[in-house]
């Protein structure tokens, strides 16, 4: 039986083609005694999310159904129910976790589902509006997408640099900081929609502010 939060989170309401991701972020009153700590203090749900893991490279959205999804859907047309919910849950436990980290909240990351955060996925309608063929070109047409990704990344690791000592010293976040860590997660998210979690054809936007 499929879950109702499943039915209510997993779908992009807008309809949209793309992976998106909703996060509920902090600006004022921010907790000063834990962000320098961030790092130690996720560390048990890091190994929560590697547990899931096996021989994989894909970095921060480890863990999910990739191989499975695509040999469902190349030889059968089928993008299975438990796969999709197990992907999306996995990439949502992510995203709780980078939030965190990169200092957008003071929500510590609970292996639970929390509607601060939430990444809507399309309606693959079981894997029948999919391109049967294109998961295995997937991974190689976003190389594009991987180096542009790169930059992002460590663009908004040195922003949270700055990020830390002023919310460490104000307990606020800076707005400056904002558009481009929350633009990464963003970002990375609808690559991974794309190219691993093979959740959409259409191919993700480079921009931060899609």
């Amino acid at each position: 039986m499929t879950s109702s939060w499943v039915k209510h989170y997993a779908y992009n309401p807008d309809m949209s083609s793309q992976v998106d991701t909703v996060i509920e972020y902090q600006l004022e009153d921010r907790d000063r005694s834990t962000t320098f700590w961030r790092l130690i203090l996720v560390a048990p749900v890091g190994i929560f999310l590697a547990s899931f893991t096996q021989l994989s490279h894909i970095g921060w959205s480890t863990g999910i159904l990739v191989v499975p999804v695509l040999l469902s859907i190349v030889f059968r047309g089928i993008y299975p129910s438990y796969a999709l919910h197990f992907n999306h849950a996995v990439m949502e436990l992510s995203t709780r976790l980078l939030a965190y980290v990169f200092l957008l909240t003071d929500d510590y990351p609970s292996i639970e589902r929390n509607p601060k955060v939430a990444v809507l996925i399309p309606d693959v309608e079981g894997g029948r509006k999919l391109n049967r063929w294109m998961p295995l070109v997937k991974w190689l047409l976003a190389i594009p997408l991987y180096i542009v990704g790169a930059f992002y990344s460590v663009i908004s690791v040195l922003v949270t640099i700055f990020a830390w000592v002023i919310t460490s010293t104000t307990g606020k976040y800076p707005v400056w900081a904002l558009n481009i860590v929350l633009g990464t997660i963003k970002f990375w998210n609808r690559v991974y929609g794309y190219a691993f979690l093979l959740v959409t054809d259409e191919y993700p936007s480079f921009s931060l502010d899609r």
